[in-house]
């Protein structure tokens, strides 16, 4: 996957039949659903992919056990039917995750482990494994640093754990594999209609070039997520919100407050929300928070109650209780909630089931949703742009579409930290052999390579030092220190790959740096 030549690509095609603005999970599973079914299709991302709501999420491909709770059936089940799909087609980067919930109260080991038989019924046949109540001592023994004061029971389930910015570049390379054409860091900035008010194409300016490009098509889909009122705003005559945000953050720890491989599920926190601890790439990401914020952001900010509200939490349920000078790294993300009808909702009445909008002008545009549907949302909306008449039918046939990078990944695969390249493993293997300079680790605490990072710059598209130490190789989520101080060496690395000079280096050294800001509890911001 070249930005060079899809960049060619671009300038050689007339006309397209779809259009797609955003490169998150929605836009990149529509990208992959049309150019499957035949469609000439595009995708134009103002940044990276995944660089916003797509890249900072919990980590998990779940059918949403709160969302049971609350009675969305439906949603349950459709996001476990993905669940088991997204398994199959992508096992290099979805593991079967056992979550164990410490109960302190009797009454609740029983409640909980009824309503996770009827989540694993919902699952059928594409089950991860069943539901068990736990006595205290097994408890224990799969928590080993659960709070055992008051401690009565527990309940085991499975679902779904991944890697979201690394599936999301694998989304993309599928795309192109299948004959779309993706572009990252291309700015849509008008819609192009017609003399009856039509949408028939975009206008786009390459970030790099400042080239800016008119393109037409049938159909234009806009899956921008949390900035999806600014592109309506170009479509409307009279503003409407049509997506509200809401903010979730995690904060990122040493596996040694959660040792062993199971993970922690607080289904219900002193103000009824959710918080998970989860074993990510040798570390712990716990979260998450649910707050409804004004403005959207696309380097959103972790608020002092949030990241107050998850210690405070984590502190009450393990027995080594984190601080604040153990947080590695603090990253904030955003849901593009379908805006409720009546004003003041919170977010958690706010439907995560996605929503499907076509405007008087013909733009498509898709709200709510979660990574764990996208390849269902993706289909929803192919078959209504179908249905409008602007496309010729065909079918879909992405169900049991193998991703980019699929192979069958083992526990023991997983010890080497080059599993989420799934088959491409051996090709950066061999960029070690035949180039033995990349063998060098990027940080002497972290596995990574210098090998990684080119292949992310020839091969997956990544043209700035965020791209990769944020979407290719996760160090900032993982170390947000760590990130800091190898920018240097990662920028000069991309300098080299993409014929960059000195200033450029400056340049990108103190963006990079601007953003990993960040990632830091405030009172170590000046000191990194």
């Amino acid at each position: 996957m070249n930005r060079s030549e899809q960049l060619s690509r671009l300038e050689n095609t007339e006309n397209w039949d779809v259009i797609i603005i955003g490169g998150g999970a929605s836009g990149l599973g529509t990208a992959i659903d049309a150019a499957n079914r035949g469609y000439k299709a595009i995708l134009l991302e103002a940044v990276d992919f995944a660089k916003g709501t797509s890249s900072r999420s919990t980590k998990l491909i779940h059918g949403g056990v709160r969302y049971l709770e609350q009675g969305n059936v439906h949603l349950v089940r459709e996001a476990l039917k993905e669940r088991g799909l997204l398994a199959q087609n992508a096992n290099h980067l979805v593991k079967n995750q056992a979550f164990v919930i410490p109960n302190y109260h009797w009454l609740s080991g029983y409640i909980y482990t009824i309503g996770l038989k009827i989540y694993d019924l919902l699952s059928g046949c594409l089950s991860l494994g069943s539901s068990k109540y736990l006595s205290k001592k097994k408890t224990i023994e799969l928590l080993p640093n659960v709070e055992k004061n008051g401690l009565v029971n527990g309940v085991i389930y499975q679902d779904g754990q991944f890697d979201d910015s690394r599936l999301a570049i694998n989304l993309a390379q599928t795309a192109v594999e299948n004959g779309a054409c993706l572009l990252n860091y291309a700015k849509v900035v008008n819609l192009v209609k017609d003399d009856n008010n039509q949408v028939i194409g975009v206008q786009a300016i390459d970030q790099e070039n400042g080239k800016t490009y008119d393109l037409k098509s049938a159909v234009v889909i806009n899956a921008t997520g949390v900035f999806t009122n600014a592109i309506m705003k170009l479509n409307d005559k009279v503003y409407k919100k049509y997506i509200v945000p809401s903010q979730g953050i995690h904060l990122v720890f040493d596996k040694s407050f959660l040792p062993g491989e199971n993970a922690l599920m607080i289904p219900k926190t002193k103000d009824g929300r959710v918080l998970f601890a989860v074993p990510w790439h040798n570390r712990v990401v716990v979260g998450t928070t649910d707050t409804l914020i004004k403005k959207q952001s696309l380097e959103p900010i972790a608020l002092e109650s949030e990241i107050e509200f998850v210690l405070e939490t984590a502190q009450r349920f393990l027995t080594k209780k984190p601080t604040r000078e153990d947080v590695l790294s603090v990253f904030a993300g955003l849901r593009p909630l379908a805006a409720p009808k009546e004003e003041g909702k919170s977010t958690k009445e706010v439907s995560r089931s996605h929503k499907i909008i076509v405007s008087e002008t013909g733009l498509i545009t898709i709200t709510g949703g979660k990574w764990t549907t996208y390849r269902k949302i993706a289909e929803d909306i192919i078959d209504k742009a179908i249905k409008t008449g602007k496309l010729p039918k065909k079918e879909c046939h992405t169900e049991h579409l193998s991703i980019h990078g699929n192979k069958t990944t083992t526990s023991t695969d997983r010890e080497n930290h080059l599993y989420i390249y799934g088959s491409d493993i051996f090709k950066i293997i061999e960029l070690q052999e035949n180039e033995p300079e990349l063998k060098e680790k990027l940080h002497p605490n972290h596995e990574f390579t210098l090998a990684e990072v080119v292949w992310a710059v020839r091969y997956e598209m990544a043209r700035t030092i965020d791209d990769i130490l944020a979407r290719r190789v996760r160090l900032l989520f993982l170390d947000a220190r760590a990130a800091t101080e190898v920018a240097e060496k990662t920028a000069r690395v991309i300098a080299k790959e993409l014929g960059y000079d000195e200033n450029w280096i400056i340049k990108e050294i103190s963006n990079f740096k601007a953003i990993s800001q960040g990632f830091f509890l405030s009172e170590f911001r000046k000191s990194s």
